[in-house]
């Protein structure tokens, strides 16, 4: 028996440019197979899709190897942070702090 077709969205925006498309799968592909299977790692060979961190409309999916992609779905492929945002957040406090007490 052939298992239903259903559409899914797949984005990925990188430094320089991002691409949306529309990849047609069968019921019952999991969140990692269906990016596996949109051919976006043509266009971006760099991205390692085994194991970079994959999203939903927005909200990281735990477990994409056995999560099942519905219909109409929008995954997103996510980029490695290149600094911690609370490690940011420590510094210019610091440096706030640093400068208030020059001031004084």
């Amino acid at each position: 028996m052939v298992k239903p077709v259903i559409e899914i969205e797949v984005v990925y925006a990188a430094v320089d440019r991002q691409v949306l498309g529309t990849v047609s799968v069968a019921e019952g592909t999991t969140v990692r197979a269906a990016v596996l299977a949109s051919g976006i790692a043509d266009e971006f060979p760099e991205l390692n899709l085994a194991e970079c961190p994959l999203g939903i409309f927005g909200k990281v999916v735990p477990d994409p190897n056995s999560r099942v992609i519905q219909a109409g779905e929008r995954i997103e492929i996510y980029r490695p942070l290149l600094a911690d945002p609370k490690e940011v957040r420590r510094l210019r406090a610091a440096k706030a702090a640093e400068a208030k007490a020059r001031n004084l």
